[in-house]
């Protein structure tokens, strides 16, 4: 088995009764979850670099139960009773959903966001020829600034962005790419007694609008909600209304009047 080594962040107030773990997307790092960090100041945060991204080693194949289950084990040891939320956005949230079915009464609350749940064969199989044609344009600017925008990538972070897509592994990204789409939810999910909200933009593809509502139904405790406006990287692209829904739901169980429920 591959051994993971993951870079982690630690921020907040060490002796909070909470403890939050934020994981990021798949292209990114940490850093993704800058205008959050500050916004649970009075928590203890912990923000890692997934394998492969960031300052994170990491060598192919990327392993969505892996990861999952190595972050479960770093939550295992460093909860010392605290209360554990984690956040995920999309590969993070296919991680989050999988370490919810590995260790389902582990994490108290969890927010996925935009997460992938339906396998794509077609897609799949287009991976290695696509990324062959794509990732030698990753080095010129121009091309990352146009994948940053689909990102919500802003202008501050565009350079930490860049200087990570240089070091992007191919063969890496390959593997990113076929774990991501290749996921499905385990039926193991239904026992999980966490605390779930699930969140989607209105602008995101049908698949990951029915990834959504797939979770919602297998999650005795889960609710879901569409951010109208947006599409894939609501932290990223309106990191406010993100914040001030995730902190009232973990407060109240309430959703603001600014996130619409999931349709069926």
């Amino acid at each position: 088995m591959i051994k993971l080594n993951l870079f982690i962040k630690e921020s907040g107030n060490k002796h909070a009764a909470r403890m939050i773990v934020f994981l990021h997307g798949g292209g990114v790092s940490g850093w993704m979850w800058n205008k959050q960090i500050p916004f649970f100041e009075d928590d203890y945060c912990l923000v890692p670099d997934l394998p492969g991204h960031g300052r994170s080693p990491g060598q192919p194949p990327f392993s969505i139960g892996r990861t999952a289950e190595h972050i479960n084990e770093i939550i295992s040891a460093t909860a010392d009773g605290r209360e554990i939320v984690v956040l995920g956005f999309s590969l993070g949230a296919q991680i989050l959903v999988e370490m919810m079915s590995q260790r389902p009464q582990l994490i108290d609350y969890a927010i996925v966001n935009s997460a992938l749940l339906r396998p794509m064969p077609a897609a799949l199989k287009l991976i290695e020829p696509s990324v062959r044609i794509s990732y030698p344009l990753t080095r010129y600017r121009w091309f990352s600034k146009w994948q940053a925008s689909t990102l919500y990538v802003n202008r501050e972070d565009f350079e930490q962005y860049y200087s990570e897509s240089l070091d992007m592994n191919r063969e890496m990204l390959v593997s990113v790419l076929k774990e991501n789409m290749s996921y499905s939810i385990s039926q193991s999910i239904k026992d999980s007694s966490t605390k779930l909200l699930v969140t989607v933009g209105e602008k995101e593809r049908g698949i990951v609008k029915k990834s959504a509502q797939d979770l919602v139904k297998l999650c005795d405790r889960g609710h879901g909600i569409m951010f109208p406006g947006v599409g894939h990287g609501i932290p990223l692209a309106d990191p406010a209304r993100f914040n001030r829904v995730v902190d009232n739901w973990l407060s109240t169980g309430a959703i603001p009047e600014d996130a619409r429920p999931l349709s069926y």
